[in-house]
């Protein structure tokens, strides 16, 4: 039986992830990767070709876990309830993982999405593709049960909880545990009129 690696792909993701917290994308290099986590140079470059691949593989790891999480909650034929929980879930992953947070409010863009490789950028694309897919097997029940159309429900999935939780994230803190049960009332007023004013 092998000995596992000194050096996991996850443990120098989970440093590179640090790094971009406290520093942003011009932090994560390869130098920097290497001493945060006490590696040599050559380690860092068995496991990343260069900083392209790195920052890509944190990026496509960190949308992949979002997108587990978030299906979970989801799940394949939700109800009402469901994408009411769904959208308080954002903001919840969003204080459980605030340096991941950073790295999906950034954007790909921000990641040098430009620079990397035609495998990498197919792999990213296939992540956004993914997600499209998630939503449009959310949208036909929650749409049969409400009667709203494909923008309204969208909204209400990916609108809300991203204006809710864009104005910690730009300042670089998690959104408050307060945000999560605002966003489920928002979420519940818009799909079913529920505690709408008549005024």
């Amino acid at each position: 039986m092998g000995r596992p690696p000194r050096f996991p792909v996850d443990d120098l993701l989970d440093a590179a992830l640090q790094l971009f917290a406290a520093g942003g994308t011009e932090a994560v290099t390869m130098s920097a990767l290497a001493r945060a986590v006490g590696a040599p140079s050559g380690s860092v470059y068995h496991r990343f070709s260069g900083r392209p691949a790195l920052l890509a593989a944190l990026w496509l790891r960190t949308v992949r876990r979002f997108q587990s999480d978030y299906r979970a909650v989801l799940g394949d034929e939700p109800s009402v309830a469901d994408v009411v929980e769904a959208t308080a879930s954002v903001v919840r992953w969003c204080r459980s993982n605030p340096a991941a947070a950073q790295v999906l409010y950034a954007g790909k863009r921000a990641l040098g999405f430009d620079t990397w490789s035609a495998e990498d950028r197919a792999a990213a694309d296939r992540t956004d593709a993914e997600l499209d897919g998630i939503l449009r097997t959310a949208l036909r029940p929650v749409r049969s049960a409400t009667g709203l159309g494909t923008d309204e429900l969208l909204l209400v999935l990916i609108d809300l909880p991203y204006a809710a939780v864009r104005r910690y994230l730009a300042q670089g803190r998690p959104p408050p545990v307060s945000a999560a049960g605002l966003v489920a009332r928002a979420a519940r007023t818009l799909l079913t009129g529920e505690g709408k004013s008549d005024g």
